[in-house]
């Protein structure tokens, strides 16, 4: 299926928190815009090789609006830059999306944990599990509190929200949340890689989903091996030499593939495996789906043998 892309206007920018605005984007001319849930992101296009992707956090309801939050980081590659010094109320931008890899799963109880900016895929979460009368909570740090966007929108959920700035409380308790999580408990963690690698460490299998917005650091890997990748669709065979992601091997043979990050962490890429053992080394697949090996991240993964099929 053809994504869904097109030019949307920016109806508005409020800030949220310090270092942090939302913006509102429509359709330029009132047309509905497709569906989303909770956990879905869209890549919005800020100019030539600018492009970056952003949660959507508002209501999913709404089909006039896509709320996104957008944090001014010092350190960034310019995209939150031209947001926060460029972007401006009646400004067009082209928008590709949604796409879901952080999905909220059917549970009867919910332990969230957000760091920073990690709190925008989850307000929506939050919303859902209110209205399908789950039992959850959640545990909500920042640098402070000036710095952490939407505490107002929280506080209606009463005590079932816990915020912690750093400078009040230091760094977040994970063991109440995380001590003897039950089985019928899903838990759902979204920030900083530290946090998500210190929740990963608590959390018993099967029960953790997160989503990174920078690549897991890697385990040991096997050599990069050269490895043929066949092109299911017309049969042609590309050689994928050490060094060269599979992404760019089947590019430079003149094969039209989405593509977004190439860190392996948006999950733009992701193609159906037909046929071989993917070595996965993403940031977005679970440990169940590595283990189907039905589908790879092919910005970053490689091949555990000497040829993969692709549908392609």
């Amino acid at each position: 299926m053809t994504p869904y892309e097109t030019e949307l206007v920016v109806g508005g920018r409020e800030s949220a928190a310090d270092g942090v605005l939302v913006l509102s984007l429509r359709h330029p001319l009132g047309e509905p815009l497709p569906p989303w849930e909770p956990g879905a992101h869209i890549y919005v296009m800020l100019g030539p090789d600018l492009e970056r992707q952003y949660s959507l956090c508002g209501d999913p309801a709404d089909r006039t609006a896509w709320r996104v939050a957008v944090l001014r980081e010092a350190r960034g590659r310019g995209g939150s830059a031209y947001v926060h010094e460029e972007l401006r109320a009646g400004d067009k931008v082209r928008v590709r999306g949604p796409r879901n890899h952080f999905r909220l799963e059917r549970a009867a109880r919910y332990r969230f944990v957000a760091g920073g900016i990690g709190i925008t895929p989850l307000l929506p979460m939050l919303a859902a599990a209110q209205a399908a009368g789950a039992e959850w909570t959640l545990l909500y740090g920042g640098r402070t509190r000036e710095t952490m966007a939407f505490t107002g929108e929280l506080e209606r959920y009463g005590d079932r929200v816990t915020v912690a700035p750093e400078d009040e409380t230091g760094l977040l308790d994970l063991a109440p949340v995380l001590a003897d999580v039950p089985e019928d408990t899903l838990v759902y963690c979204c920030g900083p890689g530290p946090l998500l690698d210190a929740v990963e460490a608590r959390c018993p299998p099967g029960v953790l989903r997160v989503e990174r917005f920078s690549p897991k650091e890697p385990g040991p890997a096997a050599p990069d091996e050269e490895f043929d990748v066949v092109l299911a669709r017309s049969g042609r065979t590309v050689a994928v030499p050490p060094g060269v992601s599979v992404l760019d091997a089947v590019r430079g043979a003149g094969v039209e593939v989405l593509y977004s990050c190439t860190e392996g962490t948006c999950g733009t890429c992701e193609t159906d495996v037909v046929e071989g053992e993917p070595d996965h080394r993403d940031s977005v697949l679970t440990d169940e789906e590595r283990a189907a090996g039905e589908t790879m991240l092919i910005c970053v993964s490689r091949c555990r043998g000497r040829r993969l099929v692709l549908d392609l």
